[in-house]
């Protein structure tokens, strides 16, 4: 009786373990990575997570589109995205990425791409900037 108790848990806490694991897929990748599989994936989003400001005094990567992950509506923004697409995401230097990365994943977007290190190391490695 005690073996088949135990059993018995262990099947309820797979269950439960299955149901709450998150079901996207987050890569963190290298700015030559990011710049390679987000210019031929043409049906992803290009995500820039900075300010305002950041945008006008550093320029940003060629067709993304601006979510300031730092404004108060942030997530209510994220969450009207098509969860099935695949979205490659970057910030500054990494930190608010990661923290988008996270929130898409315990949402159930499929696919994210982090730009590692951010913006700053796209511009490190002399890759093209759009500016306004």
């Amino acid at each position: 009786m005690k073996k088949l108790l135990i059993v018995l848990i262990s099947i309820a806490g797979f269950n439960a373990l299955a149901q709450t694991t998150p079901s996207a897929i987050v890569t963190n990748i290298s700015a030559e990575d990011f710049q390679k599989l987000s210019g031929s994936d043409k049906n992803s989003v290009i995500i820039d997570l900075r300010t305002d400001e950041e945008l006008a005094k550093k320029g940003f990567i060629k067709g993304a589109v601006q979510i300031d992950f730092l404004a108060k509506d942030s997530e209510k923004q994220i969450d009207k995205l098509d969860k099935n697409k695949t979205y490659y995401i970057y910030c500054a230097s990494g930190g608010r990425s990661g923290e988008c990365a996270e929130y898409m994943e315990k949402h159930n977007f499929k696919r994210v791409f982090n730009l590692s290190k951010g913006f700053t190391s796209w511009s490190a490695k002399g890759l093209p900037v759009e500016k306004k």
